[in-house]
């Protein structure tokens, strides 16, 4: 009888720890978490060390996160198989790991490479158009420069042609006027050998003809 007693006072027991238990759990929605950067997490078929280990999960590992079990801070779990059991909840982490967070780095490390290939290849064409332009004006500086020269050059052989010209219409008018003063001067002397000469050549009347 005493048996019996002892029996029925130990199922009781541990219904009410069954009961309590499943009251400690803390019904979720399923989340996404990552297990910790150890080497290795060993799964427990309950909420606390107690109870034996079903498994192990390596490191780094995406999970879902079923329930919590707030009194003993554990949390169940369900890996990428489909296996589910119970781990510690500090192991647990909202974080991808290196694992998962490697192959986004590198893909934002390609995407920036990517950009600034892009980025170099872009200033290199702006560069080259650059220095196109820069040789065209240049060009178009130094053609500018070979007419203006030229016209200087053109300019000063006009002047000196207008020299050259003022040169000798100053010598002809020089000229003329000589002549013309020779021509006056042949006329003026002409005009008094005539007037030296015709006196003499011009027989004079006799006096006395006007007297009678």
């Amino acid at each position: 009888m005493v048996n019996l007693k002892s029996f029925k006072s130990k199922s009781i027991t541990m219904t009410l720890l069954a009961f309590l238990n499943i009251a400690a759990f803390t019904a979720t929605a399923d989340e996404t978490r990552y297990i910790s950067d150890n080497l290795i997490t060993y799964l427990r078929g309950g909420p606390s060390d107690n109870h034996r280990i079903i498994g192990a999960i390596n490191a780094g590992e995406k999970v879902e996160l079923l329930a919590v079990n707030d009194a003993n801070k554990y949390g169940q779990i369900s890996d990428s198989k489909g296996h589910t059991g119970w781990i510690p909840l500090d192991q647990l982490s909202t974080e991808p790991n290196l694992r998962e967070k490697v192959p986004a780095l590198e893909q934002q490390v390609k995407e920036l490479s990517d950009k600034l290939t892009n980025i170099d290849s872009s200033w290199n064409q702006k560069t080259a158009e650059m220095q196109q332009k820069v040789a065209n004006s240049d060009s178009i500086i130094n053609g500018l420069k070979d007419e203006n020269q030229k016209l200087k050059d053109e300019l000063i052989d006009a002047r000196k042609k207008v020299n050259d010209i003022s040169l000798q219409m100053d010598d002809k008018q020089r000229t003329i006027i000589q002549q013309w003063f020779m021509y006056g001067g042949g006329v003026a002397g002409l005009g008094l050998i005539l007037g030296l000469i015709l006196p003499h050549l011009i027989p004079r009347r006799k006096k006395d003809r006007w007297m009678n």
